[in-house]
């Protein structure tokens, strides 16, 4: 008995070890320093104001023409509540607790929502990974005329299959085009993923393609670098902030770990008819930038760029160029952006390095979360 035990243990370990050899050769090991993309600072840290105080970390958020304000709890904090609105400084469950939790008879309810964001036809739209494609990634529209589900679309596995991590996306004037960012953090297949709401069908486009994919740079979030799990799982992550301009015309993405902005016009991006080869060599390097966790523009086609190693937001102007726009002591890592009806660009701060891989106990550690806004350099598309 005792041999049999003593082996036992032994081929437990060995698959252990094995478990980590495997998973050590495909997700870990080191980087190479970014180098600082940092500039003179436009804006006073006091154009820079908190909205809203939290005692979880917000992922993501959408502020609507009539500035209703919305946001995600970050799905890697493991919330109890995912979608919230901030009435009167407080965080609500939106649109109810009942979509918050699994519901029965296989109703639709919030299981891992990461981005959110309202289109021009006034309706929040969610995003939810489903647990990187192990359950049902999906996409839901709330009516804020009414708070009523409107849309229901459950992304099917060769869409979003196993190892697939959507995270951002974009809805185009008409609420037809919804463009998302699919990082592929465990299947390493980044992508971009187009769903057409008017036919309810959807494609994967530049998979693996040279820009979509992560470079082989170090996160460092203002001297925290990201080397979670004891180095095993090495953070840099592909595609993930995109970015519409005001026309349509061209769907700007970047990968976070890289210091390129990309584009391609949308008119490519949708016709069927193009290879894969003709795609990417429509695709251009449209300007440098910071590490990055969002994107927004504005109607003078500024583009606003979280800078996650600074805690910083950065802009890119008509000259290509990236300058740091405004900072503030208490930001920690800017992640999700919108505007707002009022003129405003509203942040959340994500704070992922004491969020990803982190227990319960240390996230309410690092409380108190912020949402900020500030003046932009002109206007945007609210929820955008």
């Amino acid at each position: 008995m005792k041999r049999i035990l003593l082996w036992s243990g032994v081929a437990i370990a060995a698959v252990v070890l094995v478990f980590v050899g495997v998973f050590y050769l495909m997700f870990g090991g080191t980087g190479k320093q970014f180098p600082s993309k940092a500039t003179a600072q436009i804006l006073p840290d006091s154009a820079m104001e908190i909205v809203a105080t939290l005692s979880e970390p917000p992922g993501n958020i959408a502020v609507s023409r009539d500035n209703r304000l919305f946001i995600t709890y970050h799905a890697e904090s493991r919330p109890e509540n995912k979608v919230l609105e901030i009435v009167g400084g407080k965080p609500i469950p939106y649109p109810n607790e009942e979509f918050q939790h699994e519901r029965p008879n296989g109703a639709p309810y919030f299981d891992q929502v990461f981005n959110v964001r309202i289109d021009r036809q006034n309706r929040l739209w969610t995003l939810d990974h489903g647990f990187h494609g192990l359950k049902q990634p999906r996409l839901m529209a709330f009516d804020l005329a009414t708070n009523k589900l409107v849309h229901d679309i459950v992304l099917p596995p060769d869409i979003a299959g196993i190892g697939s991590y959507i995270q951002d996306m974009q809805i185009d004037s008409t609420g037809e085009h919804i463009y998302i960012a699919d990082i592929g953090a465990v299947a390493k297949k980044p992508a971009i993923i187009i769903y057409n709401a008017k036919t309810r069908t959807a494609r994967r486009v530049l998979e693996r393609d040279a820009s979509v994919r992560e470079e082989p740079y170090e996160i460092n979030a203002q001297g925290r670098t990201m080397y979670p799990l004891g180095g095993l799982y090495w953070m840099h992550p592909a595609i993930d902030p995109i970015a519409l301009d005001k026309r349509d015309e061209w769907l700007y993405f970047a990968p976070m770990a890289g210091e390129k902005l990309f584009r391609v016009r949308t008119n490519d991006l949708n016709n069927t008819a193009l290879s894969r080869e003709q795609l990417s060599a429509r695709v251009e390097v449209y300007a440098q930038k910071s590490q990055c966790d969002g994107l927004s523009m504005d109607v003078e086609d500024n583009i606003y760029v979280t800078s996650i190693e600074d805690g910083a937001i950065n802009v890119i102007g008509k000259d290509r160029q990236q300058k740091t726009l405004i900072k503030h002591p208490k930001m920690r890592w800017p992640d999700g952006l919108s505007f707002g009806g009022d003129g405003y660009l509203y942040i959340a701060d994500s704070d992922i390095p004491d969020v990803l891989m982190k227990s319960k106990s240390h996230i309410a550690a690092s409380a108190p979360f912020y949402i900020f806004r500030f003046k932009p350099l002109a206007s945007g598309i609210p929820g955008q």
